[in-house]
């Protein structure tokens, strides 16, 4: 099922790119817009053209009919074993998000629009992903929404042949509470305090815009937050990350099985014709190859970004209390790190099914290990780290320069929340080089000038002042980065574009309006002295009821499209 783009009609947000793209000719610029006006018939059925970004931005239904004060939450409580609380706020954004402080699982599901933008910021167009809101979609009919305030979700990566743009989300109506933290129907947990179910689903839209879901059981309790659709030499099935988990301990085996790196066939069916087994994890970790003491089974695989390069799929870990907040990797071979650290082997390949596991061990043991920590990242465990990292998403700009988007510690318990955000020195970009005779990796700098970490904006119509239900000030402030691409340009550099994260007074940080920003780095540079005149420029602002999550190229660049 697809829907039609839509113009949004939209300015004001999005501002022309600043004196570091102002260089750049018109004739490239205009090369960067679709033809339509004079090659119509020809590209009559193309959305999305080559060279262009593609955010994914979701917009809460601002109704204050959606909650109501004193409804019992979470949804099904009554029959759960936790006792239901009361809804303190109603729909209205954003007050309605300060019900997560009396309800720890609370979000409300929304729409996801599809932006396709220039790299210099130009809004050409949106697609609206198939929902329950459209006038032509049933019960019955494929859609997908996300959970407004999950800042995790979202994240788009292209398919390893270019061609497709892939996401996870939740089959579920608009407007529907608390499905982040559902249970899945096959994996129903009974101390989840949340009594309904939902699958998630994979999505792929292609340069035509036309969809495909795949529902799974992974993920329940929690959330799926990115997809990479392998699609070259004869594979086809999405690697996930995600969570699971949303009860107490010890967690179910589907719960075990679900959490983490998922591997997944598509489907071909449509979403209600779809009956989708138990989760299939394709990798896991675990801390006692650290040699440290062993974790809540499941916990240590919270995973968030991904990516595949050189064929080799990548993961991080940048939230939880438990496991390393680092960036990982899935060794084939079983020989790139006895100890848990380590590179890729050469002529490592990309799993091709699922982790073999022994059902008889996953509560007292979880799955077998066949990750290991990138060598020179972060070892040390989160509850005992300092600094703690928070890594999300990673891009290779080539095989000796890693890019990693640190989206801060989310610090927002007192009135130094801003004062504390900027004074982060790991928030940002970090820029991570190899080094071929150590085997190891080293972080050259990080990225932060024009970021403005700490300091508060406002938004149109967003309350200002005290929120006098945290007892913070409303205003947010940028606390780091999610997720990032990029793109090697002609003259030896780099150019990162990345959605950012937030901290305020908000009872859900996840529900702040946010930014996409892009910066221009030197891709030979190593020395740290050098980059303070590399300066973000924002590209666009989320309006009021609006958050942005992810950020990629089109479906339809090739990956050899790394010149403008």
């Amino acid at each position: 099922m697809t829907s039609p783009f839509t113009k949004t009609g939209k300015t004001s947000s999005w501002p022309l790119l600043a004196k570091s793209f102002a260089a750049l000719s018109l004739t490239t610029l205009a090369a960067s817009i679709p033809a339509s006006a004079q090659d119509h018939d020809r590209d009559a059925d193309i959305h999305f053209y080559p060279g262009n970004l593609v955010v994914s931005r979701s917009v809460y239904d601002n109704n204050p009919n959606n909650v109501k004060v004193g409804a019992l939450l979470p949804p099904n409580c009554a029959n759960t074993t936790v006792p239901c609380v009361a809804a303190t706020n109603d729909g209205t954004f954003p007050f309605v998000f300060n019900n997560v402080l009396a309800d720890g699982s609370f979000g409300i599901t929304s729409k996801v629009y599809l932006d396709q933008i220039t790299p210099f910021g130009f809004l050409l167009d949106s697609l609206e992903v198939p929902n329950s809101s459209q006038r032509n979609i049933r019960s019955e009919s494929n859609q997908l929404v996300t959970s407004f305030s999950s800042k995790s979700e979202e994240a788009l990566n292209l398919s390893t042949d270019g061609k497709l743009l892939t996401f996870v989300d939740y089959v579920a109506p608009v407007n529907t509470i608390d499905v982040s933290n559902s249970n899945t129907p096959g994996v129903i947990d009974p101390t989840n305090p949340v009594g309904v179910a939902y699958y998630r689903a994979v999505a792929t839209v292609n340069r035509s815009g036309k969809f495909t879901f795949t529902e799974t059981n992974a993920y329940s309790g929690n959330n799926g937050r990115a997809a990479i659709f392998n699609n070259t030499n004869g594979a086809s099935f999405f690697y996930t990350s995600g969570n699971a988990g949303n009860g107490s301990n010890p967690q179910p085996n589907g719960v075990i099985l679900g959490a983490g790196a998922q591997i997944i066939d598509p489907a071909n069916a449509p979403e209600s014709f779809q009956n989708p087994g138990a989760p299939t994890p394709v990798a896991s970790f675990s801390v006692t190859l650290l040699g440290d003491k062993a974790d809540k089974i499941g916990k240590d695989d919270n995973f968030r970004g991904l990516t595949v390069f050189n064929n080799v799929l990548y993961f991080t870990k940048g939230s939880g209390g438990n496991g390393v907040n680092t960036v990982y990797f899935v060794d084939t071979t079983g020989t790139a790190c006895p100890n848990g650290v380590g590179v890729p082997a050469v002529g490592a390949t990309l799993p091709i099914s699922p982790l073999a596991y022994d059902p008889t061990k996953l509560q007292t043991s979880g799955l077998p290990s066949n990750m290991c920590i990138l060598a020179g990242f972060p070892t040390a465990l989160a509850k005992t780290a300092n600094p703690l990292a928070f890594p999300f998403g990673i891009w290779f700009a080539n095989a000796d320069t890693l890019y990693v988007a640190d989206e801060g510690d989310g610090f927002a318990s007192d009135t130094t929340l801003y004062t504390h955000a900027a004074a982060q020195t790991s928030a940002g970009i970090q820029k991570w080089i190899f080094n071929a005779s150590t085997k190891t990796w080293s972080r050259a700098y990080t990225l932060q000038t024009g970021l403005e970490l700490g300091v508060p904006y406002t938004v149109n119509k967003y309350p200002t002042g005290t929120n006098s239900a945290t007892s913070l000030p409303w205003s947010p402030a940028t606390d780091g980065v999610r997720n990032l691409t990029g793109k090697i340009t002609d003259d030896g550099k780099v150019t990162l574009y990345a959605i950012t994260s937030t901290v305020s007074g908000s009872g859900d940080q996840g529900a702040d309006p946010n930014r996409l920003v892009a910066v221009t780095d030197d891709l030979s540079n190593t020395d740290a002295a050098k980059v303070a005149k590399e300066k973000f420029t924002i590209l666009r602002k989320a309006d009021f009821a609006e958050v942005l999550r992810g950020v990629s190229f089109t479906p339809g660049t090739r990956p050899d499209h790394d010149r403008w």
